[in-house]
């Protein structure tokens, strides 16, 4: 039975994410780290407020015997400062996984990165290049740990996009579909990907898009 930790609840795939962990006979318990108190109600589950993402030390206790953790928090392209990105993005990841590793050195971590994260940190574009330096740093920490690259991934339940390109993936999506694998993937199977690879492991630490695919 698995005791498990999330950050990121609140967005579209950590939600479904704890779904399939409070569903789950494998799970026993769930720690979700919040901003503010959700709706969500669960005997699994245990919702605690956290003020700083970063630095742990007077929440270090919720990591203790951790068995799985899932690391879903992100921040669209544009929609804060650049210095808010990186810190959002690379920041609170390393905080959490450093956190993770300091006090459950056995568990399995999975992050959701981004298709184009560049490991080289040289990209022009800030997600890929942050995406790329969060993962960098945190595959030196030494933990079992999982990043997933999606594609385009698809609300399956409606949503307020957040912006143009979004609207218009989403009404193109029965076209980038086609596309195969490597395109795109549900917000529901992205999830379960990441819920499954945190209970059961993955034969990889880089999860592309069509990779992610192959664990459903």
């Amino acid at each position: 039975m698995k005791k498990v930790l999330i950050a990121g609840a609140s967005g579209m795939v950590g939600n479904i994410t704890l779904d399939y962990c409070l569903k789950s006979s494998n799970v026993v318990e769930v720690i979700s780290l919040v901003r503010k108190k959700s709706n969500t109600t669960h005997p699994k589950l245990k919702e605690v407020i956290v003020e700083d993402f970063i630095d742990y030390a007077n929440d270090k206790g919720l990591f203790k015997n951790i068995d799985s953790a899932y690391f879903c928090i992100g921040v669209y392209t544009g929609s804060v400062p650049d210095k808010l990105f990186k810190q959002i993005t690379v920041d609170y990841a390393v905080g959490f996984a450093k956190t993770l590793k300091a006090n459950s050195p056995n568990a399995r971590l999975c992050l959701l990165s981004g298709a184009g994260a560049d490991r080289t940190e040289k990209s022009r574009t800030a997600f890929a290049r942050y995406k790329g330096m969060a993962e960098n740093k945190i595959s030196k920490l030494g933990l079992e740990f999982y990043c997933f690259r999606p594609g385009y991934i698809y609300p399956v339940t409606p949503r307020k996009e957040p912006n143009v390109l979004y609207k218009l993936f989403r009404y193109l999506y029965p076209l980038v579909k086609l596309m195969g694998s490597s395109a795109s993937i549900k917000s529901t199977e992205l999830a379960k990907a990441i819920y499954l690879a945190g209970i059961n492991g993955a034969d990889e630490e880089i999860l592309e898009n069509k990779d992610i695919v192959k664990l459903l």
